[in-house]
């Protein structure tokens, strides 16, 4: 998996031109990139997610970035074609719910319907959505069956002091965004996509993939746990993480390691748990420290 390794290594060097000290996050992005999967991310504005998108498309000289106005109620894409390969749903929660429908249809279908016409979605193909967790009046809240179809959630959250001060003096003369190189080409991306698909998962780690799964539907404070549809999420998102560590077999450290980004936000919390503010961050936590790891005993 070095080819991988060193594709992802290229990526993730040239978008921290641009985000700067958010490396981890930065890598859950590639590693929903490569394994095809659509990224939520939650969090206030002004910490870059869309400079994330548009670093992540001119790196991969993918066709563009998609942003949805919430003037207009309508998808502005930057550059060119009727449909990008990367596209941003800038507070996806202030889109109507027939907007979001039809976000539904493009990440779940890889197709878009317009009068009655159905058009392919070109590859790769990747929605960054994104939401203000704090302000919520005029929104529209995600039905969970949509936020069932990320395949992550993440936050980038404000910069450390030190980070800050560079980010002011990166944009000195121009934002470097704008000199951002192509480092990779679409079939680059599409051959590490498909070599992603050959790490090995051995059936003690796929036990405890569903084992945490399952461990999150039957959890006191869970009035409905993750669906089947997280233990994929899992799968194939630690696959990617293997790969981009250079490796060709998933760990458990790589399960642990995406637990609460693949699963969190398909919990729903019971009503008297969310009296409590109970977060479903706070029980995969739990869960995965629950759940014995793969290798305690011996396999027969």
């Amino acid at each position: 998996m070095q080819d991988v390794q060193a594709i992802a290594e290229k990526v993730i060097n040239n978008v921290e031109k641009v985000i700067i000290g958010k490396h981890e996050e930065i890598k859950l992005t590639l590693v929903g990139l490569l394994c095809r999967g659509h990224l939520l991310i939650e969090d206030v504005p002004g910490v870059g997610k869309t400079m994330l998108a548009r670093s992540i498309a001119k790196t991969s000289d993918v066709t563009g970035v998609s942003v949805f106005n919430q003037k207009t109620r309508e998808f502005e894409f930057r550059p060119g074609p009727v449909m990008a390969q990367i596209v941003l749903t800038d507070e996806i929660n202030r889109a109507t719910p027939k907007t979001q429908s039809a976000l539904l249809e493009a990440m779940q279908e890889q197709q878009v319907t317009v009068d009655g016409v159905t058009y392919p979605i070109p590859e790769p193909f990747l929605v960054l959505a994104t939401q203000n967790p704090i302000e919520y009046e005029g929104t529209f809240p995600l039905p969970e069956a949509q936020l069932d179809r990320f395949m992550m959630r993440i936050s980038l959250g404000y910069p450390s002091p030190e980070n800050e001060i560079a980010i002011l003096d990166s944009q000195q003369y121009v934002h470097p965004v704008e000199t951002l190189e192509q480092v990779i080409d679409i079939q680059e991306l599409l051959n590490a996509q498909e070599r992603v698909k050959e790490v090995y998962v051995d059936s003690l780690v796929k036990e405890y993939i569903v084992s945490l799964v399952n461990a999150t539907r039957e959890h006191p404070d869970v009035y409905l746990g993750a669906s089947p549809r997280g233990s994929l999420a899992l799968y194939k998102t630690s696959r990617a993480r293997a790969a981009i560590l250079g490796r060709d077999y998933v760990i458990p450290d790589d399960i642990k390691a995406l637990a609460i980004t693949a699963l969190a936000h398909r919990l729903i919390v019971s009503p008297s748990a969310r009296i409590k503010e109970v977060d479903p961050r706070a029980v995969v936590e739990e869960t995965l420290e629950s759940v014995p790891v793969p290798g305690a005993r011996v396999r027969v």
